[in-house]
């Protein structure tokens, strides 16, 4: 398995998916590398030479930032944001969507999968007996 910033990318893929599983590497990122390289777009992980794997591993981990250092720069970015007391800051402390969605519906996933129904807070009427 080939190795790259810390993960194993899948053999049987084409590079330029295989790729795309490094965290800041996506697609379009992935064919401008591969450009780059001068490789066949189509060939698989397992078919890649030495040389071709050492540009790859230089490339990626000089020229761009991924994985760990990407994660800790944007964890940074959401710290301060935070301690500014900016509206964005304000809305991550409150795990509310950041962008302007709206709120009344399509919030779950940020939420927390919340769901208040009308019998939630209800007491329930005493059963017969």
């Amino acid at each position: 398995m080939l190795r790259i910033a810390g993960i194993n990318l899948p053999n049987e893929k084409k590079i330029v998916i295989a790729l795309t599983y490094i965290f800041g590497i996506g697609e379009s990122l992935s064919n401008k590398i591969i450009q780059e390289i001068k490789i066949n777009p189509n060939k698989r992980t397992y078919e890649l030479s030495e040389e071709e794997i050492d540009k790859l591993r230089e490339i990626i981990e000089k020229q761009y930032r991924v994985e760990g250092d990407l994660k800790r720069e944007i964890m940074f970015n959401i710290k301060r944001l935070k301690e500014n007391g900016s509206y964005r800051g304000n809305r991550h402390i409150k795990s509310l969507p950041v962008r302007g969605q709206r709120t009344k519906t399509n919030s779950r996933t940020v939420r927390g999968n919340v769901r208040h129904i009308a019998m939630s807070g209800k007491k329930l009427v005493a059963q017969k007996t």
